[in-house]
């Protein structure tokens, strides 16, 4: 931790990133030892994630945003308002985007399939490298909640979160017809633009104060639109949904913990 803490911002983002990235990779290896996953363990997983997620959007996103745009700005909720609904937008005209391209697409085609399911969940992992880069780039403004703590946390929810994403695209590319090898490839792959949104939040927060309580705000409205659009969605389809809810509760609950103890 002594060598982390004496890197710049954007070396600790860029390795953040890589460790969320090789958490989608870990994720993606199951494939090598299940053939199938048990449906109850990834749902109580999301729906403990997407409690992480939440959590992290508020302690270590919006607070620090709301904390600097006062001071930066007369109307401070200004850019935390218009950053959070633009960084929800953006997803929700990528989805758009996403089921125009799905419906010319033939169900038939394997191939086609696959690239759609990659798209999908490497689409929402964009978002999640600009939150814990612009984590790591807020650091140097000393702002409350913007900890070098702070920002590992959050990295460490997403990462954890990550993980049966790996899952989620590495067996149905299996189930498809593709090797093991394969499928695990892509699978790990899915999680690549995360170091690459890292870097850029990173670099942004950093060198742009005055953009920093958008980019936070942003970032979380991301993530927020991911996980009531896909992670909470996704952990209701199981028979056990109250199970699942509560996951929920508990993974706010301990990132909520873990932020206000360290």
């Amino acid at each position: 931790m002594d060598w982390f803490s004496s890197v710049s911002h954007i070396t600790q983002a860029l390795i953040a990133t890589c460790f969320t990235w090789g958490v989608t990779a870990m994720g993606a290896l199951l494939v090598f030892f299940f053939d199938k996953t048990k449906k109850s363990v990834m749902d109580a997983m999301l729906g403990f994630s997407g409690g992480v997620m939440i959590s992290s959007s508020f302690w270590s996103l919006l607070q620090p945003s709301v904390e600097l745009s006062s001071r930066l700005f007369d109307v401070p909720f200004v850019p935390v308002i218009a950053g959070f609904f633009s960084g929800g937008l953006l997803l929700f005209f990528g989805d758009k985007i996403y089921e125009k391209r799905s419906a010319a697409l033939s169900v038939s085609s394997s191939s086609k399939r696959v690239a759609m399911l990659i798209f999908s969940i490497t689409l929402h992992n964009i978002p999640e490298g600009l939150a814990v880069g612009v984590a790591f780039g807020s650091i140097k403004y000393a702002l409350d909640g913007s900890t070098l703590t702070a920002a590992c946390l959050l990295a460490l929810g997403i990462g954890i979160q990550n993980f049966p994403e790996g899952t989620a695209v590495s067996v149905p590319l299996m189930r498809d017809g593709c090797s093991r090898k394969k499928a695990f490839f892509f699978g790990q792959l899915s999680g690549i633009v995360e170091p690459i949104a890292g870097v850029a939040g990173a670099l942004l927060a950093s060198f742009f104060q005055s953009m920093l309580p958008f980019l936070l705000s942003f970032a979380a409205g991301a993530m927020i639109y991911v996980v009531v659009q896909e992670i909470i969605p996704e952990s209701q389809t199981n028979e056990n949904k109250s199970l699942m809810a509560m996951f929920t509760l508990v993974g706010f609950s301990v990132m909520m913990l873990l932020d206000v103890a360290l």
